[in-house]
């Protein structure tokens, strides 16, 4: 239980009201249930709620001994003042927070260098210890040429302590490991319980090459965090298919049959595979981490991943915990 608890992260993106509101005590409390529980790494981003989430973590952590956590903030998206947001929501990308700033694509040297600085004084630390390259899809040529050597130049320097890419796909991935210096890659959605698409190339390839995967998006969206699977539960970041939501309630039948529940078998899922290292967990409420992090106390007995097999819900080739 203490090793895979050292393993998780917290992602910080419900900190910046992602969808709903959270109070600063409400986001307050759940850093502090991490800490307690064992939690020391922790993830977040300037896109995740316009900077809130990287204001509300840096004033949880400042009274933490700095040698005991780990951070990580991505750059890619420049926070620039949007005098047409007054009076408005920053709804366009799901957070609930007042749009008085607007996203600006910036994968530069400049901008990477500029998005950095105002990270850290939004956390109120002085470095970093990993950043992620955030969602540059649309931006190969100059997240590759530009921003990798630059945080790499910072890397050398001891200005940051490692540099990565953070995608919700797997291929850029790969190309990034194959490519370029990475020390790690943050992979959302795309290797959990009920989907392992980066499992044939990106993970052999992390493993030969000694770069840490950091799992994410283990519920996808919202459809594995509950045993008892909604007809209007979500995918992906948008509402499940029909035949998404079967295959998650079949799942679940047999976890139940098992004794453990479908969020336990996802959060434990992705440590089976050696390249993964750790796994980011996100929670709205400090109770709601709680659970999250009570799920670890058992693990799923070994007959769970073999009956998921017999079933057709995973394939034969699939490492499992």
């Amino acid at each position: 239980m203490a090793d895979i608890v050292s393993r998780l992260g917290l992602g910080t993106s419900p900190l910046g009201n992602l969808y709903t509101e959270v109070t600063d005590r409400e986001a307050r409390a759940v850093v502090d249930a991490a800490w307690e529980a064992g939690i020391r790494i922790f993830d977040t981003a300037p896109h995740y709620g316009l900077g809130l989430s990287e204001r509300r973590l840096g004033a949880a952590l400042k009274d933490r001994p700095r040698e005991e956590f780990v951070v990580s903030t991505k750059v890619g998206r420049l926070l620039v003042p949007n005098p047409d947001g007054a009076g408005r929501l920053d709804d366009g990308d799901s957070f609930a927070v007042p749009a008085i700033w607007r996203r600006e694509w910036d994968f530069s040297a400049d901008g990477v260098r500029r998005s950095l600085e105002s990270s850290l004084d939004r956390l109120g630390l002085d470095r970093v210890d990993v950043v992620y390259l955030h969602d540059p899809d649309d931006h190969w040529e100059q997240a590759a040429g530009e921003a990798i050597p630059l945080l790499a130049e910072l890397r050398e320097q001891g200005v940051i302590g490692s540099i990565g890419a953070g995608m919700n796909q797997w291929q850029m991935l790969a190309k990034f490991v194959c490519e370029s210096d990475v020390d790690s890659v943050l992979l959302a959605g795309r290797y959990t319980l009920l989907e392992q698409s980066a499992l044939a190339e990106l993970l052999p390839l992390c493993a030969e090459r000694g770069v840490d995967v950091l799992a994410a998006g283990l519920f996808n969206s919202g459809l594995l965090a509950r045993h008892e699977v909604p007809d209007d539960a979500h995918y992906d970041y948008r509402t499940a298919p029909a035949d998404v939501v079967d295959r998650a309630r079949r799942i679940a039948a047999v976890c139940a049959r098992h004794d453990t529940t479908l969020p336990a078998a996802a959060l434990w899922f992705p440590f089976g595979h050696p390249a993964v290292t750790g796994a980011l967990i996100g929670a709205r409420t400090a109770a709601e981490l709680r659970a999250n992090v009570a799920a670890f106390a058992a693990p799923p007995p070994p007959g769970l991943w073999a009956d998921l097999r017999d079933e057709g819900l995973l394939e034969a080739g699939v490492p499992t915990p």
